[in-house]
C-alpha cells in the first residue's frame, strides 16, 4: 500500500513537472512575435529612425534583422527545443564549465530584472488610457502632467501594481491557456490598430514629409551610428538574449518547422515597428512643421509629446484611445514572455510547480518594481550612479547584460554544440536549411562582434560619451 502512495506521488511529480508545449506553430509565431512586440518598437524605434536618417535607418535594420536577428532567433530556439529547458538548464546540459553556468544565468536573471520596471511603464499605460476613456485628453497634453504623475507615489504605485496582477493572472493560466491563449487574441488586434493609427497619421496635413523621411532612404543620412543604432534597436526588439526564445523554444513541437517560425517572427516584428514610424513620425512631423529633432526617445515621445500632437490633430481623444491600447497590448504580449520566462526557470531548477514559482516571481516584480514606480516621487533622493531606479535597471539588463548574454549564446552555438547539432534541429520540420550560409558566417564571426559593439557603444552612450 505505501508502494503504491510513493508510486502515485512520484507519478504525480512527473507529471506536474512535464514540459508545456504550444498548440502548434500558430502558438510559438504569436507568443514569440508578441515578445518582441512591444514598447521599444513603439517609443525607440521611431525615434531612433528620424535622428538616424528615416529611410536609411530602416533599410539598415531590415538588413540587420534578416541576417543577426535571422541567425541569434534560430539558434535561441533550436537550443531551447534541442533541450527542452529554460535557460540555465538549457546551458548546462552542454557541459560543467563555469562560463556555461554564467551564460545560463545572465539570461535568465535578465527577465527578472526587467519585468519589474517594465511593468511600471506598463501601469503609465494604464494610467492614461484611462485618463482618454474619461474624455481627459486636454489634461494630459499639458505641460508638467506627467512629471506630476509619476512623482506621485500613490498613483504610480497602483497602476503598477493593476498591471502586475494582469501579467500574473495570465501566467498563472499557463502557456496553452495563458500566454498562447492572450497572444492569438492580443497580436491581431494590436495588428488592426495599429493599421488604424497609422492611416489616421499619414492622412494628417503635413505628414506626407515624414512619410518621405521615413520609407525613402537618402545615403547622404548614412553615418556609423546609423548601422550601431539601428543594430542596437534590432537587438532589444526581437527579445533576443533575454531567455524568452530559449523559454519558448522549449515548448515548441518537434514538428513545427523552426525556420519558417523565425521567418513569421521576423515579419511580425518588423511590420509592427514599420507601422510604429508611420504612426509617430508623421504625426510628429505635421505637428512641428517637418521638425524631426521634436522626437524624443523613450516616456517624453509616448508621454509627452504623443499627447500633445493628438490634442492637436482631429480626433483627438478617440485616436489617443486606440493608440493606448494598442501600447497596452505591446506591452501585456512582452511582460508575459518576459514573466514566463523567469517562472520556467524557478520551474526547472527548482522543480517548483507553476503555483510557487508564480507566486515568487510576482513578490519579486513589486518589490523590484516599487523602487522603479517610486523612484521619480518618495525615493527620488535615491540614485545609484547617478540614475534613478528605473533607468539603473534598464541600464544593467538593456546596455551590460543583453550584450554579454548574446555573446555567450554565440560561443554555446559555435564552439559547444556545433553547428551540425543545430542544423539536425531546425531540419526537423524543414526540407531545406534555407539559411543555412547565412547563419554559419553570423553565428561564428559576425554576432559575436555585433554583440561587442552594442555593448561598448550603449556603455558609451550611458554614461554620455557617445549621443544615440
Amino acid at each position: 500500500m505505501m508502494n503504491a502512495n510513493r508510486d502515485r506521488k512520484k507519478q504525480m511529480n512527473t507529471q506536474e513537472h512535464k514540459r508545456s508545449s504550444f498548440s502548434g506553430k500558430l502558438g510559438y509565431v504569436l507568443s514569440a512575435a508578441g515578445a518582441s512586440v512591444g514598447l521599444g518598437n513603439i517609443w525607440r524605434f521611431p525615434y531612433l529612425a528620424a535622428k538616424y536618417g528615416g529611410g536609411i535607418f530602416l533599410l539598415i535594420y531590415i538588413l540587420l534583422a534578416l541576417t543577426f536577428g535571422y541567425t541569434m532567433i534560430v539558434a535561441e530556439s533550436a537550443i531551447g527545443r534541442m533541450t527542452r529547458k529554460s535557460p540555465v538548464g538549457a546551458f548546462k546540459s552542454f557541459g560543467k564549465a563555469k562560463w556555461l553556468s554564467f551564460g545560463g544565468w545572465i539570461n535568465a536573471i535578465i527577465p527578472i530584472l526587467i519585468v519589474p520596471y517594465y511593468s511600471v511603464i506598463g501601469g503609465w499605460v494604464i494610467k492614461y488610457l484611462v485618463e482618454y476613456l474619461k474624455g481627459n485628453g486636454k489634461s494630459l497634453a499639458t505641460d508638467g502632467y506627467f512629471s506630476e504623475f509619476i512623482s506621485n507615489g500613490v498613483s504610480t504605485e497602483l497602476c503598477f501594481l493593476v498591471f502586475c496582477l494582469f501579467t500574473l493572472a495570465i501566467i498563472y493560466a499557463g502557456v496553452r491557456n495563458g500566454i498562447e491563449r492572450v497572444s492569438k487574441m492580443m497580436m491581431p488586434v494590436l495588428i488592426l490598430l495599429s493599421v488604424i493609427i497609422a492611416i489616421y497619421s499619414v492622412t494628417r496635413p503635413g505628414a506626407i514629409e515624414g512619410v518621405k523621411y521615413f520609407l525613402i532612404p537618402n545615403v547622404k543620412n548614412f553615418s556609423w551610428m546609423t548601422v550601431v543604432a539601428a543594430m542596437g534597436q534590432m537587438f532589444y526588439s526581437l527579445s533576443i538574449a533575454m531567455g524568452i526564445l530559449i523559454t519558448f523554444g522549449s515548448y515548441m513541437k518537434k514538428d513545427v518547422s523552426l525556420e519558417d517560425s523565425t521567418r513569421n517572427v521576423e515579419v511580425f516584428d518588423t511590420a509592427i515597428a514599420m507601422m510604429a514610424g508611420l504612426m509617430i513620425i508623421p504625426a510628429v512631423f505635421a505637428f512641428s512643421g517637418g521638425d524631426p529633432d521634436t522626437l524624443q526617445a523613450g516616456p517624453s515621445l509616448m508621454f509627452i509629446t504623443i499627447p500633445k500632437v493628438f490634442q492637436n490633430m482631429g480626433f483627438g481623444t478617440a485616436v489617443g484611445i486606440l493608440f493606448f491600447l494598442l501600447v497596452l497590448f505591446a506591452a501585456i504580449t512582452s511582460s508575459i514572455a518576459l514573466t514566463e520566462s523567469a517562472v520556467s526557470t524557478f520551474e526547472d531548477e527548482l522543480r517548483w510547480n507553476r503555483k510557487k514559482s508564480t507566486i515568487v516571481v510576482g513578490i519579486i516584480m513589486v518589490a523590484l518594481g516599487s523602487l522603479s514606480s517610486l523612484g521619480y516621487g518618495p525615493l527620488a533622493v535615491v540614485k545609484i550612479i547617478g540614475m534613478q531606479f528605473l533607468d539603473f535597471f534598464d541600464f544593467m539588463t538593456n546596455s551590460v547584460m543583453m550584450p554579454i548574454a548574446a555573446l555567450m549564446t554565440c560561443l554555446l552555438v559555435s564552439k559547444v554544440v556545433g553547428i551540425q547539432r543545430i542544423e539536425e534541429e531546425v531540419m526537423q520540420g524543414e526540407s531545406s536549411f534555407r539559411r543555412r550560409k547565412i547563419f554559419i558566417v553570423m553565428i561564428k564571426y559576425l554576432c559575436p562582434i555585433f554583440a561587442v559593439i552594442i555593448l561598448l557603444s550603449s556603455v558609451a552612450n550611458a554614461f554620455g560619451w557617445i549621443s544615440m
